[in-house]
């Protein structure tokens, strides 16, 4: 994983604007940057090197083609012997098999890939941009007349527009042909089995070879493990496919999930690591949680206080690390979805708060990783997985009846975990890792009555946002100490699942 930046259609006296975007994204990238100047452009890239520690510096050239490249493709071995077979390659690395694969396919190529990516290709007299299905990786895009800039993090555009958009997840667009959508929400109807009996064990597979992909590195990898359901199959998946594990999980003094964690750790015997921190190291660490995290919504600063410190431990040990991301929104594991007691309107909302990560959850997995130089992957939103889960009937999801949230999900993988595990209840990250109530007391002494009830008419007045208490508002003012509200308003995802 790394982290990508520029601008198309300008000459190359925007290298110093470059350079200094560059700067902006050093925390992405701690193994080395470059900066391309191109008849079109110009590339800048940092990069975090996982495969091919030693070839795949960036901005990279194959043929006439220039790329800054930020993700993983998890088929490249398999798109070089299917397709690029009769090239004699240079690298080990997936960035030049994405040169190599663009400059035979052009644009078709973007449907190839299997994995999580956000990259910036020139050619001569055509450029391009690209994201992930799901936007599993950030992409931001700016336009200054004919000028468009792009960039990882909004931070590496703000101190030059306030016009920034987020690229939208599953497109490209190519400077002949304009933006295309590419793909669609659960593409690819899975033919399923007629029972949940049935239906568990191809689950299980979907998910296994998930997993298994996502080992790919050349460095050494993990799996945040906070004892909850969905980052305990990852774990006990990932074991499967490594001699030995390096597990991790955080959380204030007598935390659940560590508890939690303990359990599974013991059952996959794995290295565990385990961070405990204090109602003081959070307080500290909440203006530099909200600065990566590029967003103010409650929900996401409250969960993303423990993925910092995870994150801060975990890069001690390796450079990636596998979570369960994706698993609640697939497979309807909040609790506010037992208000759907039909199933065309659970799907509906399934879809939409899966169709959401790319600027909530996935933003906040993301934003805290990276703030560490670490690398975050999501098994569960593994293309195929994303197509299984909504070609399941929705009927299996449903909470109605007392049935248990994922109840499909924790059925298919008894056996697998241990039992306690399974039929854990659901806790938030945030209330798990015990974070939630320092944050709302602290917030409530900071800020007045009075200045949160202007605050609360000005920014319904100017951007139809609506103010939900102190505690957003204290985060509000500290974003607002690096961006303004034209730069962050415009694209904040709010979470209405956590």
């Amino acid at each position: 994983m790394c982290g990508i930046c520029g601008v198309f259609n300008a000459n190359s006296q925007n290298q110093n604007i470059v350079e200094t975007m560059v700067q902006k994204l050093s925390h992405r990238g701690p193994d080395g940057d470059g900066v391309k100047n191109l008849s079109l452009g110009t590339l800048g890239h940092v990069r975090l090197a996982i495969v091919d520690v030693n070839g795949g510096h960036q901005p990279m050239k194959a043929e006439d083609y220039w790329i800054a490249f930020n993700g993983e493709i998890y088929n490249h071995q398999t798109l070089r012997q299917q397709f690029l077979s009769d090239i004699s390659f240079e690298t080990q690395s997936d960035t030049e098999t994405l040169l190599r694969l663009f400059a035979r396919f052009g644009e078709k190529a973007v449907s190839m890939l299997d994995g999580m990516f956000a990259f910036a290709l020139h050619t001569p007299g055509k450029f391009l941009l690209a994201r992930d299905p799901l936007g599993i990786k950030p992409l931001y895009w700016s336009q200054d007349g004919e000028k468009i800039y792009f960039a990882s993090e909004i931070k590496a555009l703000a101190e030059f527009s306030n016009n920034i958009r987020e690229f939208p997840a599953g497109h490209y667009y190519h400077s002949d042909l304009g933006l295309h959508q590419y793909y669609f929400l659960g593409q690819g109807i899975v033919p399923v089995p007629s029972s949940e009996i049935d239906a568990q064990p191809m689950i299980v597979d979907i998910l296994r070879e998930a997993v298994h992909k996502r080992l790919m590195a050349d460095v050494p990898l993990g799996v945040s493990l906070s004892g909850g359901l969905d980052s305990t199959i990852v774990a006990a998946l990932a074991r499967e496919g490594m001699d030995e594990l390096h597990t991790f999980a955080v959380g204030m003094e007598g935390s659940e999930d560590i508890a939690a964690s303990l359990v599974a750790a013991e059952a996959f015997d794995t290295i565990h690591h385990t961070l405990v921190y204090t109602d003081q190291d959070m307080l500290k660490a909440l203006p530099d949680v909200i600065y990566h995290l590029e967003t103010f919504d409650p929900a996401l600063v409250r969960s993303a206080i423990p993925n910092y410190f995870l994150a801060k431990m975990t890069s001690d040990y390796v450079k990636v690390f596998l979570t369960g991301e994706g698993a609640d929104e697939l497979y309807a594991g909040y609790d506010y979805l037992c208000r759907y007691t039909d199933a065309p309107a659970l799907d509906t909302e399934l879809r939409a708060i899966t169709s959401a990560l790319h600027n909530t959850n996935l933003q906040r997995a993301d934003r805290l990783s990276m703030a560490w130089g670490l690398e975050a992957r999501v098994p569960f939103l593994d293309t195929q997985s994303v197509s299984l889960a909504f070609s399941l009937p929705t009927e299996w999801k449903l909470q109605n009846d007392g049935r248990t949230p994922k109840a499909l999900l924790r059925h298919a993988f008894e056996g697998l975990i241990p039992e306690e595990i399974a039929w854990r209840p659901k806790q938030k990250f945030s209330h798990g890792a015990g974070s939630r109530d320092v944050i709302l007391e602290h917030a409530n002494d900071k800020i007045s009555d009075s200045e949160f009830s202007s605050e609360r008419v000005r920014l319904a007045s100017d951007w139809g946002y609506n103010l939900p208490n102190k505690e957003a508002l204290f985060y509000y003012k500290m974003m607002r100490e690096h961006f303004n509200d034209d730069q962050i308003m415009p694209g904040m995802g709010h979470s209405r699942s956590l």
